[in-house]
């Protein structure tokens, strides 16, 4: 036999083997539990529970080497970041934690992790495996943020230019007089939007910035917990989180079953100056108008000024939507690249129509923009179709993260429940 042929056929020989091995080992590594985790997914899906935190789990990061970084709304055990790595079976376990606060907000970007409080934002340096090097001593990037007594969480995303993103929820509904109050009128001007209300913008290398050291990127949005920057066309998106109280404020207008379903909760698409319009309107996906509050004189039908910013997408009411991700990985079908996925946390306030949410969507996207209509993805994290439409539900979904493999992760902040959704159809 000609020796270069015999070369030829080993070489492919053992590539051939080396191939069957990577199969074989992939074949046995990360698979969805025999009930995918509860959950009901799309066909080819499958679902784990990664981890069982017992924690109120909120945003999350994953590292390439298989890291898992947790921000909790509460501390647990005196520490309000855990760290949890995975095993080739795609199930972790704690490893540690740090961090003596409570927050949302959690995001990593150039060796670094940001987290924040309801108050600050630090940053922790990274090694070369993304491991925190000094987490007792953290660098503060922005301190002395408005907290109110409620919409107090801070959750924050960073742009390719190093800038930071922060938003500041208004500590009110819709910037009445007397807060939630029967006919009680807007405040002329709404004070509230000069240090909260929108989204502000810091620099991410610089210590100890406040207010005067940001610019107030964007405006009149109530409060947004799940806000993600869309890399196709490199701008931020936000999904903020629709008024309450049109019932019990002005029952003369809405009934029960009206307060129930409005307004919308928006996807907006954000440029530098932009305005939502909160306290002075809010969205009817039912008209598909921008529609006067009743605190500033709307009757349910007077449509607000055109100058406001129009949603990119609008959902039904009141399902809090606490996650956004745009997916940019390979392992999901081709339809879901750059598409957005948003974890709705579920109602408390539809009665006593069937509360709603409990889920995660999907919402394709093309060329950075919405494209077609939204689809329920992930469902069942309340446990039945009953427990979700009494507001009982087992587990609420809130952060969502991208695994280097493209899979999807997702937080329950009510058991601290840690999920990763996988493609297993070949």
């Amino acid at each position: 036999m000609n020796r270069n042929l015999l070369k030829y056929m080993l070489a492919a020989t053992l590539i051939t083997s080396v191939a069957s091995f990577y199969a074989l080992k992939s074949d046995k590594g990360v698979k969805a539990d025999p009930d995918n985790a509860g959950l009901k997914l799309p066909e080819g899906f499958g679902a784990l529970k990664v981890a069982e935190t017992s924690a109120k789990a909120r945003h999350l990061v994953v590292t390439p080497q298989g890291d898992i970084y947790v921000k909790l709304a509460k501390p647990k055990d005196g520490k309000g970041i855990l760290q949890l790595h995975e095993n080739s079976d795609g199930k972790a376990q704690l490893t540690g934690g740090f961090g003596n606060y409570g927050g949302t907000g959690i995001y990593l970007k150039d060796g670094y992790l940001y987290a924040s409080s309801n108050q600050e934002v630090f940053r922790y340096k990274l090694n070369d495996q993304n491991v925190v090097l000094n987490p007792d001593q953290p660098e503060k990037i922005v301190t002395g943020l408005k907290m109110g007594r409620q919409h107090e969480t801070k959750s924050l995303v960073l742009d390719n230019d190093g800038n930071l993103y922060v938003n500041i929820g208004a500590y009110s509904n819709s910037c009445q007089v007397q807060d939630r109050g029967y006919q009680s009128p807007g405040m002329p001007g709404c004070p509230i939007l000069d240090s909260a209300g929108g989204i502000w913008q810091f620099k991410a290398n610089k210590l100890s910035q406040s207010y005067g050291d940001g610019i107030r990127y964007a405006t009149g949005l109530r409060n947004v917990v799940g806000l993600d920057w869309n890399q196709q066309n490199n701008q931020l998106f936000v999904m903020q989180h629709g008024r309450d109280n049109l019932n019990s404020s002005w029952p003369a207008l809405y009934d029960v079953k009206e307060s129930a379903e409005l307004p919308a909760e928006c996807l907006y698409a954000l440029k530098k100056g932009d305005n939502a319009g909160w306290p002075y309107l809010y969205y009817d996906q039912i008209q598909h108008k921008k529609i006067v509050a009743p605190e500033y004189g709307g009757d349910k039908k007077k449509e607000a000024d055109a100058k406001y910013l129009d949603p990119a997408v609008a959902y039904p009411g009141h399902m809090a939507p606490n996650g956004l991700l745009f997916y940019t990985g390979k392992m999901f079908p081709e339809k879901y690249k750059n598409g957005a996925f948003i974890a709705f946390h579920g109602s408390w306030n539809r009665a006593p129509e069937p509360q709603k949410g409990y889920f995660v969507v999907f919402q394709p996207f093309k060329d950075g923009k919405p494209s077609g209509d939204w689809e329920i993805f992930a469902d069942n994290f309340s446990g039945t179709p009953e427990k979700a439409a009494a507001g009982r539900a087992d587990h609420r979904p809130c952060g969502l993260a991208q695994g280097a493999d493209g899979s999807l992760y997702v937080t329950d902040d009510s058991k601290g429940t840690i999920y990763r959704i996988i493609y297993t159809k070949k």
